[in-house]
């Protein structure tokens, strides 16, 4: 009784669009949905319960996801057939992702998230992506990234997050995509995986819609302008920053992996 008027009252809304503007500028800089930065506010800010904090997060993601993909588009680094392909596995591991919240140990989740973040964080000082690089499209990629959509939606479905945080830096590291084009193209996959996993949370009633709302509205205010910064930064710098992220997305999930062990 006493969380309801705390995420419903001027504080409470302060705090939606506080971190809606945060979130939507991280959105468009690095290709992500933002629930790296939604859900620790909400958890650390007004005591949303973990689970509620992500399927907020997840419904926030829709909207910004959206205008990310016109805001990539309109510099033409979107790939939209290989996008669709990671969409629809991206749709069925959302399913797979939500299914399973309730039943698995988030710390393990969170401490697995943690190793693959770090290699990632590695890579990316080792493979710098080519502003002119596209996305190939044959046989074999297609099935990887069919295998990389049901990937991104099951963590997507588990931990709250769009799964550009997983999609972006593939794209960049095994399929040798720009980073610009990994940025776009994950965003319109990040669209219906966001809308599937947030059925299936409303099913589970692990979303807020009043949260997820003004928090997504904020959030669309500032994703253009991050995208915008995104094309002014040279490839080397953007893996850097982006490195910088992963490294305090990563320290977050360990932390909170180290509080889930002791309880």
């Amino acid at each position: 009784m006493t969380q309801q008027p705390q995420r419903r009252g001027p504080r409470a809304v302060a705090v939606f669009i506080g971190v809606g503007l945060a979130a939507g500028l991280m959105s468009g800089l690095f290709g992500v949905g933002g629930g790296t930065v939604i859900v620790p506010l909400l958890v650390l800010l007004l005591g949303f319960d973990q689970r509620l904090a992500a399927g907020t997060s997840l419904a926030a993601i829709v909207p910004t996801s959206a205008v990310g993909v016109v805001s990539y588009a309109l510099h033409d680094s979107v790939a939209w057939i290989p996008a669709l392909i990671l969409a629809v596995g991206a749709v069925g591991g959302a399913q797979i992702g939500t299914w399973m919240l309730p039943r698995l140990s988030q710390t393990a989740l969170r401490w697995g998230f943690v190793g693959f973040l770090a290699a990632v964080i590695v890579s990316l000082f080792v493979v710098i992506p080519s502003r002119d690089a596209g996305l190939e499209l044959t046989w074999a990629t297609g099935a990887g990234l069919v295998a990389l959509g049901v990937l991104t939606g099951v963590v997507a479905g588990l931990l709250g997050v769009g799964g550009g945080i997983v999609v972006v830096p593939v794209l960049m590291i095994v399929f040798g995509t720009s980073d610009l084009v990994a940025k776009g193209t994950s965003f319109l996959m990040m669209v219906p995986t966001a809308v599937s996993g947030t059925l299936g949370n409303l099913r589970r009633h692990n979303v807020d819609l009043f949260a997820a709302g003004t928090t997504g509205v904020a959030a669309c205010t500032t994703t253009a302008l991050g995208a915008w910064i995104a094309t002014l930064v040279d490839p080397f710098v953007a893996n850097v920053l982006f490195a910088a992220f992963l490294v305090f997305v990563s320290t977050q999930m360990a932390l909170k992996a180290v509080r889930g062990r002791r309880r």
